[in-house]
């Protein structure tokens, strides 16, 4: 299979399966993250999850931060 087919295959997939492969990929790039990073980043999630559900912060949405980006960005 070409790379264009692969491509147009993985592009009738939904949305978040897409995003699944891409990060398998990544990871397949990168090997495999350290067990220190990972557990680093784990903590973090789920500090951060943990303040969005007690209220002590308030999450904002998706849209938000994309006009937030291309306000940066200037687009």
């Amino acid at each position: 299979m070409t790379l264009d087919q692969i491509v147009e295959e993985t592009s009738r997939l939904p949305r978040q399966q897409i995003a699944e492969l891409v990060d398998k990929l990544t990871m397949s790039l990168h090997q495999a993250i350290e067990p220190s990073v990972e557990t680093a980043w784990k903590e973090t999630v789920a500090a951060r999850v943990a303040e969005i559900r007690s209220g002590n912060v308030e999450g904002i949405s998706g849209a938000e931060v994309s006009e937030q980006i291309d306000s940066l960005l200037k687009r």
